[in-house]
């Protein structure tokens, strides 16, 4: 009775191993079959062709552009002081007048010097008269010894007479002419051409030399009565690094060197001078050189204190290879481009760039006219295949679009100097 149960349960118990080993098989074959799925779909998107956008390295002649932040400054200011104890009877100008050199910009009361000046042609006068007695009576006297009728004592006192009024008339004359120069001070002209600031005093004021003023640990000095500043033309200082001052100095001895301002104001165009001063040292801390240039200011933009940009091209690259700048890939250790090759295949090809500037780059280590990529380079591997299409950014544009855009610009800018 006990067999029977025995042999079915041993039974089972080789069906469920067969069962089991069959769904192993099936999950193994399962496997297998998706694995070299993934491969083939892997090695399909492998040999995918990759759209990217192309340019051709071309070689021109470009002018290196050097940046500085300027500041505006006036070519010279000059603060107008009195130089005679006065009273102010005229101010002949307004805050903020544009004057030239020589015009009139005060009258002080003139009384007092023109009394003193009076007094010293009178004094004068009289020293002329008896200058003149003098030397007549020195001729007789001279005519007098010649024929023995005085002595040489009588001569020489007339001689002493002589000389002495003729020491008394030339001081006189030159007193006449120290009241003529003080009489001159009540008359207050502009020393430049400028525009004039604030004027503290007005009709009425009194103004004097050499007063202390409060507070002050200075010499003595008189209060200044307006300051004029020079507005035309006007100067901009500005530092460029210490290693381009020999491109500076070389540019010099070939002529003037153009500088461009910049506004920071919409629809201004750059306004155009010359560079006119180097600075006789470098700074030290901060490895600079300061420089400035002049520029005429007739339409009053360029105003004292004002920030702008400054541009200048000292140095031209001959025969420069450039690329976008977009094309240049950078590796672990150098810089290199996506060359497209035979069956347009990309390789990597390494290069030394020399500058970036305006979306363009100067790149030694290639050859004028090789095809490289421009956009799509992120996607790239040496021996990917790619088609050469363009972008929405490139469309119906040149490839070298960056290239031809600055180069027309800047050589169009070079050529007018």
């Amino acid at each position: 009775m006990d067999t029977i149960p025995q042999t079915k349960r041993a039974n089972k118990t080789g069906k469920g191993i067969w069962i089991i080993l069959t769904l192993l098989l099936v999950a193994v074959m399962t496997y297998i079959w998706y694995s070299q799925k993934n491969d083939v779909a892997k090695k399909t998107v492998g040999q995918k062709e990759i759209q990217i956008v192309s340019a051709i390295v071309k070689k021109y002649d470009v002018p290196i552009k050097l940046t500085a932040n300027g500041t505006v400054i006036s070519k010279q200011t000059v603060e107008v002081r009195p130089q005679i104890s006065a009273i102010v009877k005229t101010v002949h100008i307004k805050e903020g007048q544009f004057v030239h050199k020589g015009d009139k910009l005060f009258t002080l009361d003139a009384r007092t010097e023109s009394a003193n000046l009076n007094k010293a042609e009178a004094q004068l006068a009289r020293s002329n008269a008896d200058f003149a007695n003098a030397l007549r009576n020195l001729k007789r006297q001279k005519k007098l010894f010649e024929q023995k009728f005085i002595s040489q004592a009588a001569l020489d006192t007339a001689q002493k007479d002589f000389d002495s009024l003729k020491g008394k008339l030339e001081f006189d004359k030159a007193f006449v002419q120290e009241n003529h120069v003080a009489h001159g001070f009540t008359t207050i002209t502009a020393p430049i051409s400028g525009r004039t600031g604030s004027i503290p005093v007005h009709p009425g004021s009194l103004v004097q030399p050499n007063i202390a003023i409060p507070g002050s640990v200075t010499q003595p000095r008189s209060a200044v009565l307006v300051s004029i500043t020079q507005i035309n033309p006007i100067n901009i200082k500005f530092t460029l690094p210490e290693h381009k001052l020999l491109i500076i100095q070389n540019k010099l001895t070939q002529g003037d060197i153009v500088v461009n301002a910049k506004l920071d104001v919409p629809g201004v165009p750059l306004i155009k001078g010359k560079l006119i001063f180097i600075d006789n040292a470098v700074d030290t801390k901060s490895g600079s050189i300061l420089l400035k240039a002049e520029f005429p200011n007739q339409d009053k933009k360029l105003w004292p204190g004002m920030f702008v940009t400054v541009m200048l091209t000292p140095e031209i690259y001959i025969d420069a290879l450039t690329v976008p700048v977009q094309a240049i890939q950078t590796g672990p250790e150098n810089k290199f481009l996506y060359v497209i090759g035979e069956n347009n295949k990309a390789e990597p090809k390494i290069i030394t760039v020399r500058l970036v500037q305006d979306g363009v780059a100067i790149v030694e280590g290639i050859s004028e006219g090789t095809k490289v990529v421009v956009e799509g380079g992120q996607n790239l591997k040496p021996g990917s295949t790619i088609i050469d299409t363009q972008s929405p950014k490139y469309k119906d544009k040149s490839t070298n679009n960056a290239i031809n855009s600055y180069t027309d610009t800047h050589t169009s800018n070079w050529l007018l100097g």
